[in-house]
């Protein structure tokens, strides 16, 4: 009875770190055609941009002091499921600019139960790694900051 206990515990810590940003689409990056397309009841706009308050993001150089604090908030939230370099308990990190709005990451940070629940993307994330992101609660200023430490990333 014990093992048993210990197993179903262990899935319930792993299951609590799951959804992330990935996936095999190109949903923000792509312009999206339309939800009747998609079969979403979204508009192409929560299509590209995901669900949630931030509508408009303005990226300019790499700020290395910004990246720095969400170093900082990734390793202390993020890490126990996401990793930059490789695909983990969650998807990998590294690169998700190339496939996402920044828009579409920051979203997915601060309101994952909406994007897991209503996105077609994140729906298919939720399949593929059966596992829903749980909300860290972070404010939109460290949101802003981990995505900075996430671009800062570079292959390596």
């Amino acid at each position: 009875m014990t093992a048993r206990t210990g197993v179903l515990l262990a899935l319930l810590v792993v299951a609590g770190c799951g959804g992330g940003t990935e996936s095999g689409g190109s949903v923000g990056r792509a312009a999206a055609s339309g939800a009747a397309a998609t079969g979403s009841e979204l508009s192409a706009e929560q299509l590209a941009k995901g669900i949630g308050p931030i509508t408009s993001v303005t990226l300019g150089e790499v700020d290395a002091a910004l990246a720095e604090q969400g170093k900082a908030t990734f390793t202390l939230k993020c890490s126990a499921c996401h990793k930059l370099e490789t695909r983990y308990v969650a998807p990998q990190l590294g690169g998700v600019l190339e496939r996402r709005t920044p828009e579409f990451v920051m979203n997915m940070i601060l309101n994952p139960a909406e994007m897991t629940t209503r996105h077609p993307e994140t729906k298919k994330l939720l399949a593929e790694y059966l596992l829903a992101m749980p909300d860290q609660n972070l404010t939109e200023a460290e949101a802003r900051a981990v995505l900075e430490y996430i671009r800062s990333w570079k292959q390596p």
